[in-house]
């Protein structure tokens, strides 16, 4: 399904079979760039040619609803790949607290590369949480046991951006030193 709402721009739900149905979003238009200057290994990451119009792969997870309007509702980045099977970072952070129905608690979820799975969710808490208590919790919830952490980490403070929100990428970084001891 194509939208083409921005003036010379359109929108495209990738892998989308049906309205509201949700997919990679990607844009087209005079806008999107030919490519990156001499990396076309990065070129071939976010352009891609349909039908010989060009898209920019957005890493944006949403759907057009039946009036046309887009809603993101997620990043392709805060994905893990667990067994094959994509698994939402953000999905997981809202089950862990639904479980724990804690306000005080904040968390973030992150992947780590895993010799077994591929990779494998790793949990930044700023409370005390017991991985055991917190499997029987979502085992209870009956959460899929893809989305269980493998490892919890208990810090002072979640890494904030500027804007106050989560720093993912010093997220990951405190998660990988972590598995490295």
């Amino acid at each position: 399904e194509i939208l083409s709402g921005l003036v010379g721009s359109e929108m495209c739900i990738r892998d989308s079979i049906s309205t509201g149905q949700d997919g990679l979003i990607l844009i087209g238009g005079p806008q999107i760039m030919k490519g990156y200057l001499k990396m076309p290994e990065k070129t071939a990451e976010v352009i891609e040619l349909i039908d010989g119009y060009r898209w920019y792969r957005s890493g944006d997870k949403g759907h057009l609803d039946k009036d046309g309007f887009l809603t993101i509702v997620d990043r392709y980045s805060r994905f893990a790949k667990i067994g094959g099977e994509m698994v939402s970072l953000t999905t997981v952070e809202e089950e862990i607290l639904d479980v724990y129905n804690n306000t005080n608690l904040e968390i973030a979820a992150t992947c780590l590369p895993d010799q077994r799975k591929g990779e494998k969710i790793v949990i930044l808490a700023t409370a005390e949480i017991n991985k055991d208590e917190l499997k029987i919790l979502l085992t209870k919830a009956k959460i899929n046991p893809l989305h269980h952490p493998s490892k919890v980490l208990i810090v002072e403070e979640i890494p904030k951006l500027g804007s106050g929100k989560t720093d993912f990428g010093a997220t990951k970084k405190i998660a990988l030193v972590n598995d490295q001891q």
